[in-house]
């Protein structure tokens, strides 16, 4: 799908005792926390201290040969903590965290870099401790030095969503030999250990004479699971397994990173890609076209299973996938003049003309979630938005959203006249088939920045919609660079914005919505919102004490953004709707979240030796990826 997205993480572990030492700084009283092999925000971990492997990962996977991949737009960067350049495809494969993630489980983290984490009891302050024998790619240690060099250095120099996850740190030192402790700034953000457990560690010595914010095509070391074996800028990377990594036998990772070379090419056309998979030039692909998938694969390489279509169901949060407004600019700071562009997207005619009828409304910024808010507000919902009467929309209270609809038709003459009611209401009249501002007598014009050609069958039918209001509207195609340098910086009127969702929102709300976000350069609040109630809101989520007030205050902060309109939905599903050349094989139980092909799935011998016989497989050359 087209847009930016930038999806966050959640963390944390251990599994063992401190060093000897001094009381540190997580002591609240005499007795020490507990050094735990995981840990979770709410509620307790799945996997106990002896468990062997995660269930949707088979540690009896064969290892070896490659998978290829493809990639659009371009890369010049190979260091992906940094706001700078367009980071390669797959870069995260080569570092690691101190923590680590299940598949199957909401904020739950395991111990990877970290073997052992003690939680202070009031939680204002975590320590982790290293496993002795993590070691980075070039055999020397991970230190507790590179875990504090790392934490400053995103926070200082890394890209500003660092600033913001870290923002409630106080301090980061030294406790015991392999020991590091995070002091927090205050007590009532339960996620502060999590998103600390999530920290990258990265060589300190290895950027002595480099400098981090600078964007480079030189391979960098980390300590996880695969290096960058081959770089050809902005055309293609390969990744290779490291053989003798050092955490290949812990219980987080048997049976996954299975392929010894990762490979991703790039393409500047889409429709290039798509035939390049077609006749055997990379192996693996998500389909989210629902035309590719509906009548593109009418190919003998599918008739005759050489090529596998699959749909695999799936849990993952969807968010929110929309036209986002940049509200900074004049036109779009009226919410009723938002509301009324809502009223001319013909989703119902989109859906059954160009979506074949696949995918469902998006309804909600948490959609295929608990966290998504439906019918009117409970009382706990109630209880936080009651003082926020007067100054947040009243269909908050008396309303369940739902986005405009038509009867698919093509015909929306009664949304139109009700989008040029509202329009009049924020000041804007249609004179000679214009709408002109009535007070300046501007014309409502503005540009929708896309950066994936093929979004444009899908605007063409709304820009035709915004004719009939007289509204001036066009599309701008940009390369993958400019987009992400334009949308960094927040100079676009409307764009397609995809903003993905963790099933445990917290410390990144505020990145997305909080006002102090809104005009930082390469924030995630596109939209640019500037909103007490939105700021107020975020923050509950972040202090909710459990489970249950965490989805009652993303529900209401739901709510307030909903009715503010400040997007205009898309759609969303519940599969992964996948095509791969026969050659692979994956578990039979599959994780809730995520799909992880790279992660948990393999070459079968027995599928790839037949496969290798085939003519359609092995007679075109690879394809060479778009300039």
């Amino acid at each position: 799908m087209q847009g930016r997205t930038r999806v966050t993480l959640a963390a944390m572990v251990g599994a063992m005792l401190l060093a000897a030492g001094p009381a540190t700084a997580q002591d609240t009283s005499a007795t020490t926390p507990p050094a735990l092999h995981a840990i979770t925000q709410h509620g307790a971990p799945k996997y106990g201290p002896d468990f062997q492997h995660f269930d949707y990962a088979d540690p009896n996977a064969p290892k070896g040969g490659e998978i290829k991949l493809s990639a659009f737009g371009g890369f010049d960067n190979l260091n992906p903590f940094i706001l700078r350049g367009q980071t390669a495809a797959g870069a995260g494969l080569v570092f690691q965290t101190l923590t680590t993630g299940s598949g199957d489980e909401v904020g739950t983290e395991y111990g990877l870099l970290a073997e052992t984490i003690r939680v202070a009891k009031d939680r204002s302050a975590v320590t982790f401790t290293l496993r002795p024998q993590a070691r980075f790619h070039d055999g020397t240690p991970v230190t507790a030095e590179d875990v504090i060099w790392s934490f400053e250095t995103l926070r200082d120099k890394g890209h500003p969503v660092y600033r913001t996850y870290y923002a409630d740190v106080a301090k980061a030192e030294k406790t015991g030999e392999r020991a590091v402790t995070f002091t927090f700034r205050n007590t009532d953000n339960a996620e502060l250990p999590i998103i600390m457990g999530q920290l990258p560690v990265l060589p300190q010595h290895a950027f002595a004479t480099r400098d981090f914010a600078t964007t480079t095509l030189e391979p960098l070391i980390g300590s996880g699971p695969y290096r960058v074996a081959e770089v050809q800028a902005g055309r293609s990377i390969t990744y290779q397994r490291v053989t003798d990594w050092w955490a290949k036998d812990l219980p987080v990772n048997r049976g996954r990173y299975n392929f010894d070379r990762i490979r991703y090419d790039y393409y500047r056309d889409l429709d290039v890609s798509f035939e390049a998979f077609k006749a055997g030039a990379y192996d693996f692909r998500v389909e989210h076209s629902s035309k590719n998938w509906t009548t593109g694969y009418n190919t003998p390489a599918v008739k005759d299973g050489e090529i596998v279509r699959e749909e695999i169901k799936h849990q993952d949060p969807q968010g929110m996938q929309a036209f986002a407004f940049n509200i900074r600019r004049p036109i779009f700071q009226d919410r009723k003049v938002r509301e009324a562009l809502n009223y001319l997207f013909d989703y119902e005619w989109t859906r059954a003309n160009l979506s074949y009828g696949l995918f469902q409304r998006t309804k909600s910024y948490f959609a295929n979630s608990e966290l998504a808010a439906t019918g009117l507000p409970s009382p706990a919902e109630l209880a936080l938005l009651e003082p926020f009467r007067g100054k947040i929309p009243d269909e908050v209270f008396t309303t369940p959203f739902e986005p405009p609809k038509t009867d698919g038709s093509g015909n929306i003459r009664q949304n139109l006249r009700t989008a040029l009611g509202l329009l009049k209401e924020a000041g804007w009249d249609l004179k000679n088939n214009k709408l002109v501002n009535t007070a300046t007598g501007a014309p409502f014009r503005f540009e929708i920045l896309i950066a994936q050609a093929d979004m444009e069958r899908i605007i063409q039918p709304f820009l035709r919609n915004l004719e009939r209001a007289g509204i001036e509207a066009s599309i701008r195609v940009v390369d993958t660079a400019q987009y992400q340098n334009r949308t960094d910086n927040f100079d676009f009127d409307m764009t397609i914005e995809r903003m993905a969702q963790s099933l445990s929102p917290g410390n990144e709300q505020r990145d997305y919505w909080e006002s102090s976000r809104a005009d930082l350069p390469g924030s995630r609040n596109t939209i640019g919102i500037k909103n007490p109630v939105v700021d107020a809101l975020v923050e509950k989520i972040i202090a909710a004490p459990d489970r249950e007030a965490q989805i009652a205050a993303t529900r209401a902060l739901d709510r307030v953004l909903l009715w503010n309109w400040y997007v205009i939905p898309h759609w969303h599903d519940s599969v992964h709707r996948v095509a791969y050349w026969n050659r692979f094989s994956h578990p039979a139980i599959t994780a809730k979240y995520g799909l992880g092909v790279t992660d948990i799935w393999w070459v079968d011998p027995a599928k790839n030796a037949k496969l290798a016989t085939s003519a359609r497989r092995t007679a075109p050359s690879p394809a060479t990826p778009s300039p």
